[in-house]
Formats: C-alpha cells, sequence, structure tokens
C-alpha cells in the first residue's frame, strides 16, 4: 500500500500545482507533456519490468522502481526549466513503471485466491485516499510553501517502501541461467513509445492526417509487426504470445482497456463540466469526482464474497452492469446538472468498475503460476493504460468536433453539449464492457485452499 501510495499521490498531487510552476518556470504550452511522458514512460516499460520480474524476482524489480522514482522526484524539486521537469518527469514514470504492477503482483503471489480481493480492495483505497489527499497537499505546498516540495514529499515515502520490501518480502526465485530477449524488448519499446506517442499526440499537438501523425503511428505498426516476428522465434520471449491466445486472459485485457476509457473520460471531463456550468470550485469538483475512486474499492474488497461463490464471470457481469448504470446515470444529469446527481452517479459507477477489475485481474492471476504471474498482470495492467491513452485521443477528438466553428468563449449550452458527446462515448464502452464480461470463460469457484499457490 505504502508503494502504491507513491504512484497514486504523484498522479493526483500535481494538477493543482501547474499554475505555480507555469508562472515559475513558464512554458505554458508544453506543460501538458508533464503527464504525456510521465504516461509514456510509465507505460511502455510495464511489459519489460514484468517479464524481468518473472526471471528475477519481484524484489529486485520493485526496488529498481522505486530507486528511480525518487531519483526522479529530486530531479524534479531541483528543475530549473519547463523542459527540464518535464525530462525529469519521464525519469519519475520508468520508476512508476516498475512501482505500480509490481505492488499488485506480489498481492497475488503471497495472498490466496480468497484473501486477495480483500487485499486489492485495501490497495485500491490508497487511490481513494489519494484522490482526496493529492490535491489538498499540491494546492497547500503551492501556496505555503514551494511547488518543488510536491516532488521531494515521495522522497520518505520511498525510502519508507524500500524499507520495508527489503526487511518483509521474502522470495524463494528459481535460479537458473535465463537468455534475456534483449531484441524483443528494444524492438518493443520503440513501438509502444511511438504509438502511445501517435495516440496522445493525434488531435492535440498535430493533425491526425499530418505528415507527422502518419510517420509516427506507421513506424510504430511497423516495429510492433517486427516485435512479433522476434517474439514467435526467442526462447524466453519478453512478452509470451500464447497467453494472449488464452480466451480468459485476452477477454480480460479488453476489459481492463475499456476500464481505462471510462477512468479517463471521467476525470478529464467532469470536473472542468462542474466548473464551467455549475460555477463550483475545484475543490468541489475534485471532491465530487473522488466518490468514484471512493466506491471503487468498497465493491472490490468485498467481491471475493460473489466470485468465490458464483465464480469470476458473473462478478464481472453484474460489476459493467453497474458501471453502465452509473454512466447512464451520468448521462441524464447532463441534461440538468447537480453536483449531488453527479456524485451520485460517480459512486455508482466506482461501485461497478471495483466489481469489474478487481476480479477480471484476480481471475487471469489465478490462471497462471508463478513464473508467468508479473506479465499477466503487467499486461493487464498496460492495457489500462492503452485504453485511457486513446480514450484521450477518441474523447477529445469528439469534443474538439462538437466545439468547432465556435469564436471566444465557449458558451455553456456548448460545452453542456459537447461533454453530452463525451459521454455517450463512455456509455458505449461501459456497453462493450457488459459484452466483454459475458465472453468470459464460465468458471467455477476453488477452493482457497486449492488456489493457496494462485496456480
Amino acid at each position: 500500500m505504502v508503494t502504491t501510495g507513491l504512484v497514486a499521490i504523484d498522479s493526483t498531487i500535481l494538477a493543482t500545482a501547474v499554475p505555480t510552476i507555469v508562472r515559475d518556470l513558464g512554458g505554458f504550452a508544453s506543460f501538458p507533456w508533464l503527464f504525456s511522458l510521465y504516461l509514456l514512460t510509465q507505460a511502455v516499460t510495464v511489459p519489460i519490468y514484468s517479464k524481468l520480474a518473472d526471471t528475477w524476482g519481484r524484489k529486485p524489480v520493485v526496488l529498481v522502481g522505486i530507486a528511480l522514482f525518487g531519483l526522479g522526484s529530486v530531479l524534479c524539486g531541483l528543475a530549473w526549466s519547463m523542459p527540464a521537469l518535464i525530462a525529469f518527469r519521464a525519469v519519475q514514470g520508468l520508476g512508476a513503471g516498475a512501482v505500480q504492477p509490481m505492488a499488485v503482483t506480489i498481492a497475488g503471489d503471497i495472498y490466496t485466491v480468497a484473501e486477495r480481493a480483500k487485499v486489492q480492495g485495501y490497495i485500491a483505497s490508497v487511490w481513494g485516499v489519494s484522490s482526496v489527499v493529492g490535491p489538498t497537499l499540491g494546492g497547500l505546498f503551492s501556496q505555503v510553501l514551494s511547488w518543488r516540495w510536491i516532488f521531494f514529499v515521495n522522497i520518505p515515502l520511498c525510502v519508507v517502501a524500500a524499507w520495508l520490501l527489503w526487511r518483509r518480502l521474502q522470495e524463494d526465485v528459481e535460479r537458473r541461467k535465463h537468455r534475456i530477449d534483449w531484441a524483443g524488448g528494444a524492438l518493443l519499446t520503440a513501438s509502444l513509445s511511438l504509438l502511445v506517442l501517435g495516440i496522445l499526440e493525434g488531435g492535440n499537438g498535430w493533425a491526425w492526417d499530418s505528415t507527422a501523425s502518419v510517420l509516427v503511428l506507421g513506424t510504430g505498426l511497423v516495429l510492433m509487426a517486427a516485435f512479433l516476428v522476434v517474439e514467435k522465434r526467442a526462447q524466453e520471449p519478453v512478452l509470451p504470445l500464447r497467453l494472449l491466445s488464452r480466451r480468459l486472459l485476452a477477454t480480460a485485457a479488453l476489459i481492463s482497456v475499456g476500464v481505462g476509457v471510462v477512468l479517463i473520460g471521467l476525470t478529464s471531463y467532469i470536473p472542468s463540466y462542474l466548473e464551467a456550468l455549475l460555477g463550483v470550485t475545484p475543490l468541489v469538483s475534485g471532491l465530487t469526482l473522488a466518490l468514484l475512486t471512493i466506491g471503487w474499492p468498497i465493491s472490490a474488497s468485498q467481491s471475493g464474497r460473489l466470485y468465490l461463490r458464483f465464480g469470476f464471470r458473473f462478478t464481472a457481469l453484474v460489476g459493467t452492469a453497474i458501471c453502465a448504470l452509473g454512466c447512464a446515470g451520468l448521462l441524464l444529469a447532463a441534461s440538468s446538472p447537480s453536483v449531488w446527481a453527479v456524485g451520485g452517479a460517480c459512486l455508482v459507477v466506482g461501485l461497478g468498475l471495483g466489481l469489474t477489475a478487481s476480479p477480471t485481474l484476480i481471475a487471469a492471476q489465478s490462471s497462471v503460476d508463478w513464473g508467468e504471474r508479473a506479465v499477466v498482470t503487467g499486461a493487464n495492467l498496460f492495457a489500462r493504460s492503452i485504453g485511457s491513452a486513446v480514450g484521450v485521443a477518441v474523447m477529445g477528438a469528439i469534443v474538439n468536433a462538437s466545439l468547432r466553428g465556435l469564436d471566444g468563449d465557449t458558451h455553456p449550452a456548448q460545452l453542456q453539449g459537447a461533454v453530452r458527446s463525451a459521454l455517450v462515448a463512455v456509455l458505449v464502452v461501459a456497453l462493450l464492457m457488459i459484452v466483454a464480461a459475458a465472453a468470459l470463460p464460465r468458471d467455477r469457484a476453488a477452493s482457497p485452499e486449492a488456489q493457496r499457490s494462485g496456480g
């Protein structure tokens, strides 16, 4: 939980400090890269770290991740310009790519199937707390001390997390000679970097049909094709393609993509929507959205009762249905905006996501042994990151199309229509998640004793 808190707090604390950072360092036009480059480096390294964790163990990988995250935090706090700060955020992202998936993987290693739901709920609760604490600390440091403290505050957390893992986590890793798939790792990193970059910047940094977009996405696709060829021949591939041929793992990854889209869609547009149409303060809009991340751990921690009795597929179907119901409620609330209506709908969405994301991840982890669990976990979380990146691009294009042709300040009516269009897209994705959940293989819950190793 402490390790997860590193990434969770950092993902929420920066947003409220951006105006202060821009006033100090300048570079307003480039500040979105503070988020984009961090997301990029985090996403593309997850599969690499996951394979290394299955090869050398979780402990060395997560400790390296914490060290990189801490180094990046120190450098960010010392940054002298916006380009320097953006570059140092990339270092933080390199660390975050190891920290988040390893925390979830370790939970899969040391707890039984019956226990994992409650533990995943505890881990998810860190995000719920961070959604409230992060923005508050960011505003406090910016106004009272300095924005640099939003990065320096990570240092004691890094020390505590590393000490706890060093002292408490004991692993029995099979020591044998491994052949590291350097070619596959390099091709995967390069291809994913270009593809995620193209998705993030398409429609923002450049037009979708521009030469830059075609070159970036086209080169990314070519390198991805080369990666697939190399992986088929590799003795120990960095991403075993045979895993993706399993129905459970492929379907769980599709659901995770949908979770990423729903999350980024709501967190991107709900706060601005409330502030522009209802005139609420950023604190109120943030607390309203926080109900989503509060609902998630509540239902995730209780999901074990459902999947142990009725199975993972049934639990995921219930979760996706509740999520779609909440998204429909948000769409209805857009016609007559109300903080209470939006907050209630966000809570329902969070409850649905908790019954969807955690059980499908646990099902995927439980279908493989220790030697593949980190790769499976990493692939699931990577799919969520890709969903977020694609969601940003698609919903940004939808909103921009709705506002196209408007001059000057956007009229509330047009903004309302644009956000409604984005919420329609979120609802469609939520409905598709129900279809994906229905495609999960039928399962019967095994006893906790039989699943002691999660195999």
